[in-house]
């Protein structure tokens, strides 16, 4: 082989190479592996999508189009996938003499997809005609797999936001899942509620960790959403434990826990920037005369409320800080319905971005506490 023909089949390996890894850890590999490849691609559809979303007039007409976005991505990347490894071995084939380069392009995509109509003899060629063919078989064994393990996930995310609506109506609201367990006589026995949302967004975290495509996925109607109901959800739980005047459910602490962290390791993939230890008093999205009329419902709707409403409002806000970024930050990347504090917020995220971007640390205590004080790198501003 001449020089050239080792760089032009190093170069095909390498293409290859690199297209089987993406879907190795698109499908095999169990956590969010930042793949240039798979984020070009739901990117590229991603802008493409939002450019047709436009011109719909009403949510509901935006939303059927989304909706098809997640699976259509989804079943597009075997086709780059192919794409790449045929393309990566023509480069092969070319380098061991299969001339011209179109005959080596039609054995690479007979060899992949095991046709078998272009016949080679040179035992070197042969062989990674095989070893091409068993790649096109590992393949389709990837969609097979790949495609009844999403949509089981899928599934069991949204029965439990499906039974939200009963408790908290549609959209879910802090509000009306209070009261409702108000009136029902179930304000002080919401124990289970809080076990049941712990270890949904526990499933939710690995599952959508494990496919990143999951958070695309929209529920069978317009009005529901996995972000939303999330949000709903430890907002009903910080209200109950700031405002509602009745005694403290050991679980719900728990219940927000689990919540923040599981948005806060989906967000990570989505490069939303988060303060991993704020301090209570920083600032939300929600404002101060929007948890006091929410205050004000409760207590006309007979809702047991604590009497220092400025100090519900600092305790509610010292639970919110811990996940408030995040959650506002999927609503707006998955273009959740209209949910109250959630997707009605203004945010700087509006798409998976092309390039990972680590998240920026907070500071360490002591210098946060110089900068509160007024202190830059070591100099007063």
């Amino acid at each position: 082989m001449s020089l050239v023909e080792v760089i032009v089949f190093t170069v095909g390996a390498l293409i290859a190479l690199g297209t089987l890894l993406a879907s190795i850890q698109t499908v095999v590999v169990p956590r969010a592996e930042r793949s240039l490849l798979i984020r070009f691609v739901y990117v590229g559809m991603g802008m493409l999508f939002s450019m047709l979303a436009r011109r719909r007039k009403t949510y509901e007409a935006r939303d059927a189009l989304l909706a098809s976005y997640a699976p259509t991505t989804l079943m597009l990347l075997p086709v780059v996938w192919a794409t790449g490894v045929i393309y990566g071995f023509s480069l092969m084939f070319w380098a061991l003499d299969v001339r011209p380069y179109r005959e080596a392009l039609t054995l690479s995509g007979w060899s992949l997809t095991t046709l078998g109509y272009r016949e080679t003899t040179d035992f070197f060629t042969l062989t990674l005609a095989g070893f091409e063919a068993l790649i096109g078989l590992g393949i389709v064994a990837f969609l097979i797999s790949f495609l009844p393990t999403m949509y089981g996930a899928f599934s069991s995310r949204e029965a439990a936001v499906a039974r939200l609506e009963i408790r908290a109506g549609t959209p879910p609201t802090p509000e009306a899942m209070i009261i409702l367990a108000h009136e029902t006589g179930g304000l002080e026995d919401m124990e289970d509620t809080w076990t049941e949302w712990e270890h949904w967004f526990i499933s939710v975290e690995e599952t959508h960790q494990t496919y990143p495509a999951l958070a695309y996925f929209r529920s069978v109607r317009p009005d529901r959403s996995w972000v939303t109901a999330a949000g709903a959800v430890l907002d009903t739980a910080a209200i109950m434990l700031s405002t509602v005047a009745v005694p403290r459910a050991p679980a719900a602490p728990f219940m927000i826990r689990a919540g923040y962290v599981a948005l806060r390791n989906i967000a990570e993939f989505f490069a939303i920037q988060y303060d991993p230890d704020p301090l209570p008093t920083a600032p939300i999205t929600v404002l101060r005369d929007e948890f006091y009329e929410t205050y004000k419902t409760l207590q006309q709707a007979g809702v047991p409320v604590v009497e220092d409403r400025e100090q519900a409002w600092r305790d509610y806000a010292g639970w919110r800080v811990n996940y408030d970024d995040c959650l506002v930050g999927l609503a707006s990347i998955t273009s959740a319905p209209p949910g109250k504090w959630s997707s009605d917020r203004p945010s700087s995220y509006h798409r998976l971005p092309l390039f990972y971007r680590p998240m920026r640390r907070p500071l360490p205590p002591l210098l946060r506490q110089l900068r509160r004080r007024g202190f830059n790198s070591g100099r007063r501003k």
